[in-house]
């Protein structure tokens, strides 16, 4: 395929993404790693691209690291606890300085207008501010953690004020208590509260490497939050940044936000190719599954469409009109993978006999050969003997092998119910293959 193709079918297919998104809240976070990094130019400009695009889009950055690097200098060490930091004074001044040039840093990013590159015409605000309300955490397991907090309050009123206004929010891991002393914060805990407050649509959380799965080494796609548990209970190999991201992904999920993403943030354009396209690059994280077998809609007659009319040009399936499924909607099952149909199938029961047509069954190409064509026919047994139906049938001109394959066997014309002799197109000449439920 030509590069211009290429384009142009990512753009087109990244277009319902582009419109879901708009005018949605997602918060992100991203550790003081990424600022010190060189590719840090790089995420600030695709930062500027979501917010060009409509997205209400709230940063939360990390600032560890840099509390390190200060103490270091000193010759100093802080002690942790349980992943947190027992932020004493001297460190309690690290954390307002590296905070204060951070923020100072971004800002001067996303400010940025040069010609010529992904920052030009760029007219974005910056707003910083004191939106977090914070307490001491206190002493824990014995251990005082001094000046280290949580987040008691999130103003959210005044961050939904400064979004309604296009602005791109910017919020430090830090947070002042009603008597004015200041707390130095968990940044992504922080970024998931935020999540919580605002009831965003998206948490995203940038972490130092991938989500895999230890014992293939590949990454997790996807992850209810009740397999999110067990594999935090049952992975003991987890790496611990990886696991609290994970622990966050579970709370936000839990407290209403509707999706968390963990994503590598060293992969260039991790961000855009997460958000825009059906099947991302990092782990995304729900309450729900992120794709269902279940029955068809109306409103999913669109979808089935696309599905079916190039099977239907290349003479693997017969033509079905908008009219056809409308009337028959009742019988089709489909896979819904995040809003779109990639998969279908439909069982007809027959008139006066115990018997059904299995029809239109479809998987996108992109989807094929991972087990989608046996949930599918899985499912149409299932609701064959709910049904009382004793034989399933199917007509078929090039997909015979696959059904024979999961136990049809080839008949004859003359074995069809009647109302399925008299329906039978002799043009196509289909084989006719059968088998008991």
């Amino acid at each position: 395929m030509h590069n211009s193709d290429s384009f142009v079918n990512w753009f087109r297919d990244s277009s319902p993404y582009i419109h879901a998104h708009r005018n949605r809240t997602f918060v992100i976070y991203f550790g003081g790693e990424a600022v010190l990094d060189e590719t840090l130019n790089t995420l600030v400009h695709d930062f500027a691209l979501l917010n060009s695009l409509g997205i209400r889009l709230v940063l939360v950055h990390g600032i560890r690291p840099q509390i390190d690097q200060r103490l270091q200098q000193q010759n100093k060490h802080s002690q942790f606890h349980q992943q947190l930091r027992i932020t004493d004074d001297t460190a309690l001044q690290c954390v307002k300085e590296s905070a204060g040039l951070i923020r100072v840093e971004i800002e001067s990013l996303l400010s940025l207008g040069i010609a010529n590159s992904p920052m030009s015409g760029a007219k974005i605000r910056v707003i910083s501010g004191n939106f977090v309300t914070a307490q001491p955490l206190g002493i824990l397991d014995g251990i005082d953690y001094q000046h280290t907090g949580k987040v008691r309050r999130i103003d959210t009123s005044a961050i939904e004020q400064q979004l309604d206004l296009g602005h791109v929010v910017l919020i430090s891991p830090v947070g002042y208590s009603p008597s004015g002393e200041l707390f130095n914060l968990s940044a992504e805990q922080l970024a998931t509260e935020i999540a919580v407050a605002l009831q965003a649509e998206k948490l995203i959380l940038m972490t130092e490497q991938s989500c895999l799965s230890t014992e293939s080494g590949q990454l997790i796609a996807q992850m209810t939050t009740c397999e999110t548990q067990y594999l935090i209970d049952n992975e003991t190999q987890l790496a611990t940044s990886t696991k609290c991201a994970l622990q966050s992904a579970i709370h936000g999920c839990q407290s209403g936000v509707e999706r968390v993403h963990i994503l590598n943030r060293k992969i260039d354009g991790a961000l855009l190719i997460e958000l825009f396209s059906r099947d991302g690059i990092g782990t995304l994280i729900s309450s729900i599954e992120f794709e269902t077998l279940r029955p068809a809609l109306l409103s999913d007659i669109p979808g089935i469409l696309d599905l079916i009319r190039p099977l239907q040009q290349q003479g693997f399936l017969i033509a079905r009109s908008v009219e056809h499924l409308e009337i028959n909607i009742n019988d089709y099952i489909v896979i819904d993978r995040d809003g779109l149909i990639i998969g279908c199938s439909a069982l007809h029961k027959i008139s006066n006999s115990s018997a059904g047509l299995i029809a239109c069954l479809a998987v996108h190409p992109d989807y094929q050969r991972s087990a989608r064509g046996n949930q599918l026919l899985e499912q149409l047994f299932i609701d064959a003997q709910q049904n009382a139906l004793q034989q399933l049938f199917a007509l078929s001109t090039q997909t015979m092998h696959w059904f024979k394959e999961r136990g049809f066997q080839e008949s004859y014309f003359d074995a069809l119910p009647l109302a399925l002799q008299e329906n039978y197109n002799h043009i196509r000449n289909a084989k006719v293959l059968k088998i008991d439920v």
